[in-house]
């Protein structure tokens, strides 16, 4: 039996790609989104691929243990998980919905950390897995206009990063993926498709082509992208309130 692979916001964007790259490779997709209708498209999109769709709202309470509890319910064995949901929101942090922004930290943060600890376990009991948490540039800086979204991927970039010293010798792997702007539903989500930041935003299919090379390598962090890196970087030598005045600018529509 081949190895299986969960994969969280699988609906769209970046997990959906991800969806095609673990396709080719004949892996067993557990595909978790809240839109049932899109997953079930995808299921049929894909008919040699063995796929089990889990429809779930993971910042409901107690979403990620039933999820967890679900799989395991079915006896499957979680070989590579990504942790691809979450999202953003632009503008200034007094000002925007303070539930949302709480939903943020809990999608971005606390989902990604329950599920990584749950499938963690299982994968050193067989000395063997992996893991791609789903970062961003933005872990490396500050982001004034996106405050709340910019330190909950500083936050999963320091976890991943920590989780890889751990884990070293015990045959399992973390991968951090740090994209830059990125064409997918993410900007237009976070109202921030028409900003300086997405006018040359890279295609999805090639920023997550990137990441999975980078996972089956085992690489510890990926940076998608010439002009990221070296814009990651620069960031290392430049005055913080640099940075944030920078970031501040690119933010604005």
């Amino acid at each position: 039996m081949g190895k299986t692979v969960l994969i969280t916001g699988a609906s769209s964007g970046l997990g959906y790609e991800f969806v095609k790259l673990f396709s080719k490779d004949n892996y067993h997709l557990i595909l978790v989104a809240r839109n049932l209708k899109r997953l079930e498209e995808i299921k049929i999109e894909f008919p040699s691929t063995k796929i089990t769709i889990i429809s779930k709202d993971l910042t409901a309470p107690n979403a990620v243990k039933e999820l967890y509890e679900k799989i395991k319910a079915q006896k499957f064995n979680v070989d590579v998980l990504v942790n691809n949901a979450g999202f953003g929101l632009l503008g200034e942090f007094d000002k925007l919905d303070l539930k949302r922004q709480l939903n943020m930290i809990q999608l971005n943060i606390s989902v990604l950390t329950e599920l990584t600890h749950y499938v963690l376990q299982e994968m050193k009991s067989r000395k063997d897995g992996k893991i791609m948490n789903v970062a961003s540039v933005a872990s490396f800086e500050p982001g004034p206009l996106m405050a709340v979204y910019y330190a909950t991927k500083a936050y999963v970039l320091s976890f991943s990063e920590a989780l890889v010293e751990e884990l070293k010798g015990s045959g399992i792997t973390i991968t951090t993926l740090c994209p830059g702007p990125t064409s997918t539903n993410f900007g237009k989500v976070a109202s921030a498709d028409k900003s300086k930041m997405f006018s040359r935003a890279m295609a999805a299919d090639v920023a997550t082509k990137i990441g999975y090379h980078a996972l089956m390598k085992n690489k510890r962090v990926v940076i998608p992208g010439a002009s990221n890196k070296a814009m990651v970087y620069l960031v290392k030598f430049m005055p913080r309130s640099l940075v944030t005045k920078v970031v501040k600018y690119i933010s604005q529509q």
